[in-house]
């Protein structure tokens, strides 16, 4: 299956789901990394994990697709 018909196919409810989380997650990350106040390191290094967990868990989520050619 190619990317883009990947990527237009429908996607599962379970996954819809993950990706909105998903990308709840990277705003929230980018929201951190982005705050115009001194945050301490820690607090930084946690905004930069949550934009990529939330960046590859939308990523993935979209392109799992339904599939009713499941060979038996």
């Amino acid at each position: 299956m190619k990317l883009v018909t990947r990527v237009q196919a429908p996607t599962p409810k379970f996954f819809k789901v993950l990706r909105n989380i998903g990308l709840v997650l990277a705003a929230v990350g980018g929201t951190i990394l982005a705050a115009p106040v001194a945050l301490p390191i820690v607090v930084t290094s946690v905004g930069g994990y949550l934009v990529v967990a939330g960046g590859v868990a939308s990523a993935v989520s979209q392109l799992t697709t339904i599939n009713d050619n499941v060979n038996k």
